[in-house]
């Protein structure tokens, strides 16, 4: 499913105009986005958690020159769902 799926799903869902779903998701990805940047964490009862993991720093192979270089600890954005978002799947994907 893409964005444009997702939108035209809401919009017949809920008889709002296309326009006006596209704008309001554009919006949640924007603000889960900024959170992130902060350093913030956000969750969503019953859908799951948008956090932050550290990766510690770490000597990677540049594979060209065949040298090692030094990767420097990072985060990187991770979605954990939740237990009912879990259970859900299971029970109905087969």
């Amino acid at each position: 499913m893409r964005k444009a799926d997702l939108v035209s799903r809401i919009s017949e869902d809920t008889n709002i105009a296309k326009v006006d779903v596209l704008v309001t998701l554009e919006h949640f990805f924007k603000e889960i986005k900024s959170a992130l940047e902060g350093g913030e964490n956000v969750y969503i009862r019953g859908f799951g958690s948008f956090v932050l993991k550290k990766r510690a720093k770490k000597i990677g192979r540049h594979i060209k020159e065949n040298r090692p270089i030094v990767i420097p600890e990072h985060f990187i954005p991770s979605f954990k769902p939740s237990k009912v978002f879990v259970d859900a799947v299971k029970k109905n994907v087969k």
